[in-house]
């Protein structure tokens, strides 16, 4: 199981769209690739169909790595590293190392 998962924020941490931030929309484990909302936009040329009758060229994420990716942390904005607690003597919940607030809230 990766450290960053769906509908986390995250920031670009190399690469071509280094800075920017957005939402993880999917995330490939076997690939060790996610899907981030806005970031590595690739132009997909797209085909004449009867959904799409001009086809024409259409921008459309595709997967970055997960080395290139850090969470966000809410209250500072800043990139952070995760750490592991666990809670109530079974619960496993993510853990933002510099600040020690919880990621995953139940």
């Amino acid at each position: 199981m990766s450290r960053i998962r769906k509908n986390d924020t995250v920031i670009v941490l190399s690469g071509k769209d280094k800075g920017k931030t957005g939402k993880v929309l999917e995330v490939f484990p076997k690939k060790e690739a996610a899907l981030v909302e806005k970031v590595n936009m690739l132009k997909h040329f797209e085909r004449r169909s009867q959904q799409n009758p001009d086809g024409g060229v259409i921008p459309r994420e595709a997967p970055i790595k997960l080395c290139k990716l850090s969470l966000v942390s809410a209250q500072t904005q800043k990139p952070v590293r995760i750490g592991y607690q666990v809670s109530d003597g079974k619960d496993k919940i993510r853990v933002a190392r510099p600040t020690g607030e919880a990621i995953d809230k139940k």
